[in-house]
């Protein structure tokens, strides 16, 4: 009897989580609609949502009343009072957001730092989480924070084994940034989580093979989704696009010998073309579109044509059906999206590329902190009720 009862509270906890991640990864929908997409009886989803709704998970709305068809259903959404705190370390800033149930960033803030060691990303953390807490997201439930690390972070238990810009090697994040903030933290590649989050909410949202490369400060990384999964590797390792060795056809376009990609296609190097000392991705790219100087378009161009060539090795390899820039490298081609999509498919194997579509990041400079709040969201859409 009582191996039946834990085999229901089993398929009620699923069923629980399922409905939490309609309405987190899809949006609002109605009961009706929940109903069909869970294939649940009407009873069902109307306990499960009650339920969600006691525990301050999901909010009911009044349907629109402009449509009268029928009976009308309650919209559920979730609720913009559960949030997940997302954190990119990098090495000009700390990046910290609270995201909502949806996805909706509330609010985020950029402090400047220069390459912040563990104890100061936890500092600078917890000081703008009691801040937010006390003011505009007073009464919110946090329900855990997600970090996203620009370098290799071991799948098993979020240990940064190595993040070279930052100087981070072996380094524990998580114990002592839970111990400050009281919650659960997740730790992972920063561009796994881009990618996650572009998957889950941006241009990849139609995709099931994608390819995300993410371009910031550290340098560049990726991360592979492939039949809706992200490919990890042994370690959790795997995506380091960056670390690649570019095929580069023209001599004079070369700026280091035998240097990887992100050798070659750097923001640091485009900051220097536009004589920004610092700044983020926003005023890059407004220096960028104005009148940069020709110094500058050539660098646009040379790092356009290095990245082309990489990204079209991982259509032949990898046979996506959407590749996703992030950071700067969306910068590089919405310099002229039809040019640099087309010189990606000539490089590429026709019948490879026959599917392929190819976006700048549609999330902006909120990709990698609604990819780390996703993974913070990870244990509560799993059991909402634990």
């Amino acid at each position: 009897m009582k191996e039946r009862a834990t085999a229901v509270e089993e398929v009620r906890r699923a069923n629980l989580g399922e409905v939490l991640r309609l309405v987190h990864h899809i949006g609002p929908r109605s009961r009706s609609l929940i109903t069909a997409e869970t294939g649940l009886n009407r009873s069902t989803v109307a306990d499960l949502v009650t339920a969600l709704a006691e525990h301050g998970l999901v909010v009911e709305q009044q349907p629109d009343p402009t449509r009268r068809v029928g009976r009308p259903s309650p919209i559920v959404a979730g609720s913009r009072d559960v949030v997940a705190i997302g954190v990119n370390p990098e090495v000009d800033a700390i990046e910290i957001g609270a995201v909502s149930l949806g996805g909706a960033v509330r609010m985020r803030v950029r402090v400047d730092a220069v390459r912040p060691g563990v104890a100061e990303v936890v500092e600078t953390v917890a000081r703008v989480v009691r801040e937010w807490t006390d003011g505009e997201l007073a009464g919110s439930r946090i329900v855990g924070v997600g970090v996203a690390v620009p370098g290799l972070v071991r799948s098993g238990d979020g240990l940064v084994r190595l993040a070279p810009h930052l100087q981070w090697r072996d380094e524990d994040i998580t114990t002592p940034l839970s111990e400050a903030l009281g919650v659960p933290v997740a730790v992972d590649n920063d561009a796994s989580l881009g990618a996650r989050a572009e998957h889950l909410f941006g241009a990849a949202r139609e995709h099931g093979d994608i390819v995300y490369l993410n371009g910031g400060a550290s340098g560049i990384g990726g991360g592979a989704i492939l039949g809706g999964a992200l490919i990890r590797g042994a370690g959790g390792y795997a995506g380091e696009w960056g670390q690649t060795r570019p095929g580069i056809a023209n001599e004079s376009h070369r700026r280091t010998h035998d240097g990887v990609l992100e050798d070659e296609v750097g923001r640091a190097r485009l900051m220097s073309a536009v004589q920004l000392v610092s700044g983020d991705d926003a005023a890059l790219a407004a220096a960028l579109a104005g009148d940069p100087g020709p110094t500058a378009d050539d660098e646009v161009d040379r790092q356009r044509g290095v990245l082309a060539a990489t990204i079209s090795n991982a259509v032949n390899v990898l046979n996506p059906s959407m590749i996703v820039l992030g950071g700067f490298l969306g910068i590089l081609r919405d310099r002229d999206p039809e040019g640099f999509d087309a010189a990606v498919r000539e490089r590429s194997l026709v019948i490879s590329a026959e599917e392929l579509h190819i976006a700048s990041a549609a999330l902006g400079q909120d990709r990698l902190l609604i990819g780390a709040a996703e993974a913070a969201f990870a244990r509560l859409l799993t059991d909402p009720l634990g």
